[in-house]
């Protein structure tokens, strides 16, 4: 099952669900996602019971919906400060060897001449994908905001002023909601942009909390439910109505050096983000940037990302923002 969330004319939410394929149409009684999701974890039921009890109703057009920019990021919170955007890196078969190169480093065969990048790929495909009972070993991991920073698909990804660089990262978000005695529930999968700096993050890998600290994009739907093992997508930028770069990207744990157990563990182990009510969008990581192959964005391109499996396609401009003078005044 496929569920969206659309922004209606007097501020109100439609919450949209179809199975693949098929005709969305409104679920009864559905203030928004979260609200389903806290209903159903609360109540330790499957979200798609949840929503079979309340019902379907009219058809919703989800092409117009999206043609008419009225699509919300799939889960949102009331309060933005409780929806948590975070992500690991080099978790994924081939993510090494393109973070290294972003890195312009060369890699040898001796342990100490290893990049760090390599290091922590090494120690994923070593032990990131543990037996049932064990621990494996802990990922990378980076903060990208809250819910402030989560923008819907067709709408601009805002690359800050003073950024080097404004660049897409094609991957796999789980979307999570808190419930009331703290246990951490999926709600699913979604197709994410985890927009980053690459410029930055390439002058030192110590930069990296810099470069994360950017807008994200996600959705438009989330897919109910376990994924599929071998998750294949195209993550492609149009500029002036031209693809000027097209690249299939893979996810799924098939192509991956750690389990989504281990990485979600690894994230919910801190009580910090286990918090009754709040919401986590967990991004796992990708193999696959345009910026690896030397494309540089330009304002006005258009990213855009495609897992048939996951729903519409994830569509969003990149626009630059205005600079701003920013000073700590004195109280």
């Amino acid at each position: 099952m496929l569920v969206s969330q659309i922004r209606n004319s007097d501020g109100s939410i439609t919450v949209a669900a179809r199975e693949a394929g098929g005709d969305a149409r409104a679920v009864k009684g559905a203030a928004s996602v979260y609200a389903l999701a806290m209903e159903a974890a609360d109540a330790g039921k499957p979200l798609a019971d949840v929503i079979s009890a309340h019902g379907l109703g009219d058809v919703v057009d989800l092409a117009r919906v999206r043609d008419e920019g009225r699509f919300l990021p799939p889960v949102t919170h009331p309060d933005p400060a409780h929806l948590h955007l975070t992500g690991t890196g080099l978790t994924h078969l081939g993510s090494a060897a393109t973070r290294d190169s972003m890195h312009k480093k060369t890699v040898e065969a001796a342990e100490e001449t290893l990049t760090d990048s390599m290091k922590m790929f090494r120690m994923g495909l070593e032990n990131g994908k543990p037996k049932a009972g064990e621990k494996g070993v802990q990922p990378e991991w980076f903060y990208k905001g809250n819910g402030t920073q989560a923008v819907a698909g067709e709408q601009p990804l805002l690359s800050p002023s003073f950024a080097l660089d404004g660049g897409e990262e094609p991957e796999m978000a789980g979307i999570y909601v808190i419930a009331g005695d703290g246990t951490p529930f999926r709600v699913g999968f979604a197709v994410s942009n985890e927009f980053s700096d690459h410029v930055t993050e390439r002058i030192n890998y110590l930069y990296l909390a810099h470069s994360k600290l950017r807008q994200a994009s996600f959705g438009p739907e989330i897919r109910i439910g376990t994924p599929p093992d071998d998750i294949r997508g195209t993550s492609r930028i149009r500029r002036n109505g031209e693809v000027i770069f097209e690249k299939p990207f893979l996810s799924g744990e098939a192509n991956m050096s750690h389990t989504f157990a281990n990485l979600e563990y690894h994230h919910f182990k801190y009580g910090l983000f286990r918090q009754p009510g709040d919401v986590h969008v967990h991004m796992f990581g990708t193999a696959t940037l345009s910026f690896a192959d030397g494309i540089k964005p330009q304002e006005g391109d258009i990213f855009e990302i495609e897992v048939p499996e996951f729903g519409l396609a994830l569509r969003n401009p990149l626009k630059i923002a205005a600079e701003e003078q920013i000073s700590v005044r004195q109280l």
